[in-house]
């Protein structure tokens, strides 16, 4: 099965910004060996509220949960007083489904506080069932006391309405690099609002919170200008030299070149330009070696296609383009691996379409070695690409 390059390079853009080795800054803030966050990353995010005692945080239109360590979708789904099924089918898992401590579940609809009357747990602890069973027997032979008034559920805090995240529903071959760009926020603070995991995976039918703006500091008031000093105006002659006499000896100076004459002794004078082609340092020459042998099938077209297609059989061995360390290895939507190796000078080299793969993230390469092997489709093709910190480059002039 195929897939379009741009989502190869969302894919490979966010594992370069997510991997978990210290070389690499999750929003990519830092400017150390050639990283650089775009404009979409700036925007400063507020801190994700705190849930109330079940994990839920409450906004004017929405509720979502947090889980806790060791929860499954049935157990949020008990602790909140909702059906397993619905709750599970709204975030497209399973009720018996892991989850890990901070992923965040949205609610289809808003729950009740817990109380007396709605059987929920409360603060007290929980209520005995055999409590309730004889509560109930004695209330039916008439032994039983007036029940006593049960106090009113109490009201969840509801976040104020301006910091109400809007909601993302991911799409098939979307990833969390994308979205953040998206909605022109950092993809840590993505990351940290919705408790995704180390490798920032996501799913496709997942609900994800977009994270607000943190609240602009105070504009200070520019101080008034100061007024202007009063003109000084000097009384009539002074301050002005007196002109020579049109008799005076001292001679004239001497006529300049013409302008020509000027040029053509400051290009004698200047030093010839130095051969560059000559010399060009062995560093500086194309180093990369093609990672399978076929022919260009999908150009480098930035914006539309940030890397090139290679025409390779299913099952044809990949290699390493150069030594290096692999930063990345992930898989969008699609379940389609995509690793990232980082070689000197800040360039990235990126491979997916791939199957098998036979390196795991950490691991040093040499050139050559095999990484994978090309994954079977219509047509089968290794997509690659080469990247300069976040900005891809025209493969071909590492390749040639």
């Amino acid at each position: 099965m195929s897939r379009t390059p741009k989502t190869v390079l969302l894919c490979s853009a966010a594992m370069l910004a997510l991997s978990a080795c210290s070389d690499f800054d999750m929003d990519m803030r830092r400017s150390e060996n050639g990283f650089s966050t775009t404009e979409a990353a700036r925007q400063a995010t507020a801190a994700r509220p705190r849930p109330d005692a079940r994990g839920i945080i409450t906004y004017p239109d929405y509720q979502v949960v947090v889980a806790r360590p060791g929860d499954t979708v049935a157990a949020v789904a008990q602790r909140i007083g909702m059906s397993e099924g619905e709750l599970a089918r709204f975030n497209a898992l399973d009720a018996t489904t892991a989850l890990r401590g901070g992923e965040v579940l949205a609610l289809p609809r808003v729950v009740d506080a817990p109380s007396a009357a709605t059987g929920g747990a409360q603060s007290g602890g929980a209520i005995e069932i055999s409590t309730l069973a004889d509560a109930a027997i004695s209330r039916a032979e008439g032994n039983a006391p007036a029940p006593a008034p049960v106090p009113e559920a109490p009201r969840p805090v509801v976040q104020p309405a301006a910091e109400q995240p809007r909601q993302h529903r991911v799409q098939r071959g979307e990833t969390a690099f994308q979205i953040a760009r998206l909605y022109n926020v950092a993809p840590r603070a993505l990351a940290d609002w919705n408790g995704l995991d180390p490798e920032m995976r996501v799913r496709e039918g997942q609900v994800l919170m977009i994270p607000v703006p943190d609240q602009p500091a105070p504009v200070r008031a520019a101080p008034a200008p100061a007024p202007a000093p009063e003109p000084v105006v000097a009384p009539p002659g002074a301050g002005s030299s007196t002109p020579l006499p049109p008799s005076a000896s001292q001679p004239l100076p001497p006529p300049e070149p013409p302008a020509r004459e000027q040029a053509a002794a400051a290009q004698e004078a200047r030093p010839p330009s130095p051969a560059l082609s000559e010399s060009r340092t062995e560093a500086t020459r194309p180093r990369f070696v093609m990672p399978v042998d076929g022919r260009i099938i999908r150009a480098y077209a930035p914006g539309r296609n940030e890397g090139i297609g290679i025409a390779a059989s299913a099952g044809t061995p990949v290699k390493a383009t150069a030594a290096g360390r692999v930063a990345a290895i992930t898989e969008d939507t699609n379940k389609v691996p995509v690793v990232v190796i980082q070689h000197d000078n800040g360039l990235l080299s990126v491979y997916a379409q791939l199957d098998g793969l036979t390196v795991a993230r950490g691991a040093t390469v040499t050139q050559g070695q095999t990484i994978g092997r090309v994954r079977a489709g219509d047509p089968s093709f290794l997509h690659f690409e080469v990247r300069q910190g976040m900005n891809s480059v025209d493969p071909m002039r590492y390749l040639q």
